[in-house]
């Protein structure tokens, strides 16, 4: 019987360790989905509007492209530009990527945004990581970094309108 129980103990304490490298390594392995809504409410500060936004992307599965879709409609007026933000929930941040401008402030090949709502579509790649985060140490083209803030939660997408330049609709990654 006390063999038995050894038995039993060991095999308790081997699958508890086979779990946790599991999910070490799920943790720290490529790829992964974001599916994020967009709101008002999540502005620093947070801003009462009808607009609305859904946020979907897909980290490849070896970790140099991020495939996305962004769709907002019922802005309070045209919308003028979109980005990834880097920084946490309760304040704004630098622009990491640019995912639409109207106002030809974005690097070369930026897209238009749908000024009235709508939806973008593309892939994030390490040319699109641009310096507006290089004082908090996030350098042009460092897409690894990038997935890093992603994956600790400390990026936002942001759709600013003509109306609320600071951003209308919000949504923190994570």
């Amino acid at each position: 019987m006390k063999n038995l129980q050894l038995k039993l103990a060991s095999a308790i304490t081997t699958a508890g360790v086979l779990v946790a490298v599991g999910a070490v390594a799920a943790a720290s392995g490529g790829g992964g989905k974001l599916d994020e809504s967009l709101t008002g409410y999540q502005e620093v500060p947070a801003l009462s509007t009808s607009g609305a936004g859904e946020f979907h992307a897909t980290i490849s599965d070896d970790d140099h492209a991020i495939r996305y879709r962004l769709t907002f409609s019922r802005l309070e007026t045209d919308a003028t530009q979109a980005h990834i933000h880097f920084e946490n929930a309760t304040n704004n941040g630098a622009i990491v990527v640019f995912l639409c401008s109207n106002l030809g402030n974005g690097p070369a090949g930026t897209q238009a945004c749908p000024a009235a709502g709508g939806t973008i579509q593309g892939v994030i790649r390490g040319a699109d990581v641009g310096a507006g985060a290089v004082d908090q140490g996030i350098d042009a083209g460092e897409f690894q970094e990038l997935l890093r803030a992603i994956r600790a939660g400390s990026t936002y997408v942001n759709v600013h309108s003509v109306g609320h330049p600071g951003g209308e609709i919000r949504a923190q990654l994570d």
